[in-house]
């Protein structure tokens, strides 16, 4: 008899523990996913929640069962797992991890072989429909058989001990812990000239998650090879129980540490990661956020200076300072549907050099078109040192030139309704109407993107102007007024 499996999402599996998503399920979804892709070699990392190592285990119990060969690389980023699926030339590659979800869920990242990713409309929908349909009594029979016969308790579960065995996985002769460090550090160094470096003091918040592993294998590195750089570490240590909060440096409330920390040591700028680091956000020698939409320009302006017919893609959100900058540096803006499977399957359409997100996701062609959040700021490291001035100064006249509001959620009863009044207003008035995701409408001076959220009753507000900074606060507060006026 079929179950439903109620933790899949549009483009990952998300869900809360020991409701949506459990042991069980995770078994299901491992032997769904050998199945449905024919993989024979499949390799799996976690982040450091308590509940991933043991999901983990699960799932490779399953991906054994249904006759796949499983690498595990351990406690890992979700880049690593892209890393590794491409480096090994693997069948696929699950990361089971939450980000910056709250501590009572986790989840799944999955790609194919060459890290494609797996979305609704292409694998994932196959997987839980083929993982809705596998026995359970015989799901409960291998778990069992993997666990030394123990009863499985969902408090030890959500306490991070691990039913299925290691030792038995391994007695299968079809699952191996290794790792893919060293290559992985060499190509996260292989995107900068470390004889470009300078002197640089960096402060780096891993959040007590994924990132600082990584993070120190690169150092390591770098200082071997004569890098006169200095880490100021906060947080640094994983932890899964997040002693200091579910790194998320998108939330302004998640900042401050970083930000006093780069003032408190005159650091030359900030980092800090989400839980599973596939993005990373960027503070000034002031302690100041630097929004990631002025990032991607940046970023996008470095390539472009190495490749002047560089392909850029970016998303529909806000985006006036990205095309200028691409259109005079000579290389080609395409703008792309928000959301990581639009921008990678863009990106190799287009054979794109570089693809960012305002939220921080920044995509590389040379990294399989998948989004890491080492590369970034590596680069960005890089062209302090090239350039000779700060982060702050590279990007003021950006801000100045193209103001933004942010992304403003709106939690409404009526998105839909809300939407419509919007319509309603500003349509008639618009000198261009951009429908690639959501409402997007340009009114010549000032332009804002309206968006839908997938899951729960939120509207998201993005507005930007031709500098002019009281006018985008002017027109965002008009907005707002309108889409909250219930």
């Amino acid at each position: 008899m079929a179950i439903e499996i109620t933790c899949f999402k549009a483009y990952d599996i998300r869900g809360e523990l020991n409701k949506q998503l459990t042991e069980t399920v995770a078994y299901r979804i491992g032997f769904a996913f050998a199945k449905e892709l024919n993989a024979k070699t499949v390799v799996v990392g976690s982040d450091v929640r308590l509940t991933s190592t043991p999901l983990k285990l699960a799932l490779s119990a399953g991906l054994v069962d249904a006759g796949a060969r499983v690498f595990d690389i351990g406690s890992a980023g979700t880049e690593e797992i892209y890393f590794a699926t491409k480096h090994l030339e693997v069948d696929g590659g699950i990361e089971v991890t939450a980000s910056h979800n709250p501590i009572n869920y986790n989840g799944m990242k999955l790609v194919k072989a060459g890290s494609v990713p797996i979305s609704g409309d292409t694998g994932l929908n196959a997987i839980k429909a083929t993982a809705e349909q596998l026995d359970d009594a015989a799901i409960n029979e291998r778990i069992a058989f993997y666990t030394n016969n123990c009863e499985i308790n969902d408090d030890a579960f959500f306490n991070g001990k691990a039913h299925v065995s290691v030792d038995k996985l391994a007695e299968s002769g079809q699952f191996e812990v290794i790792s893919c460090m060293d290559a992985y550090v060499e190509h996260m160094l292989s995107y900068v000239n470390l004889d470009n470096f300078t002197p640089l003091k960096v402060v780096v918040n891993a959040g007590n998650g994924a990132a600082g592993p990584a993070l120190d294998a690169i150092e390591k590195a770098m200082l071997d090879k004569g890098v006169p750089i200095e880490f100021i570490k906060v947080h640094h240590e994983a932890d899964g129980t997040f002693p200091n909060g579910i790194p998320n440096p998108l939330l302004p409330e998640n900042r401050d540490d970083t930000a006093n920390a780069v003032k408190q040591s005159n650091a030359d700028f900030g980092i800090a990661w989400d839980g599973d680091f596939d993005r990373c956000f960027l503070f000034d020698a002031d302690g100041q956020f630097i929004e990631g939409y002025y990032i991607v320009g940046l970023l996008a302006s470095a390539f472009i200076e190495k490749n002047t017919d560089s392909k850029i893609i970016y998303d529909p959100r806000v985006y006036w300072n990205t095309e200028d900058i691409v259109a005079n540096a000579g290389g080609t803006p395409i703008k792309s549907k928000t959301g990581h499977a639009f921008i990678k399957e863009r990106m190799r359409k287009e054979d794109a050099v570089y693809g960012g997100e305002m939220s921080a996701h920044h995509y590389f062609r040379d990294f399989a078109y998948c989004d890491s959040g080492m590369i970034p700021w590596l680069l960005v490291a890089e062209l302090l040192c090239v350039k000779k001035q700060s982060l702050a100064s590279m990007v003021k006249e950006r801000i100045e030139a193209f103001p933004s509001s942010g992304e403003i959620n709106s939690k409404l009863k009526d998105a839909d309704e809300a939407l419509a009044r919007v319509t309603n207003k500003y349509k008639p008035e618009a000198d261009v109407v951009d429908t690639t995701d959501g409402l997007g409408l340009e009114f010549g001076t000032w332009r804002f993107n309206l968006r839908k959220s997938n899951t729960e009753p939120v509207i998201r507000l993005n507005v930007e102007s031709k500098g002019d900074i009281a006018l985008m606060e002017e027109k965002t507060a008009e907005l707002l007024a309108l889409i909250r006026a219930e």
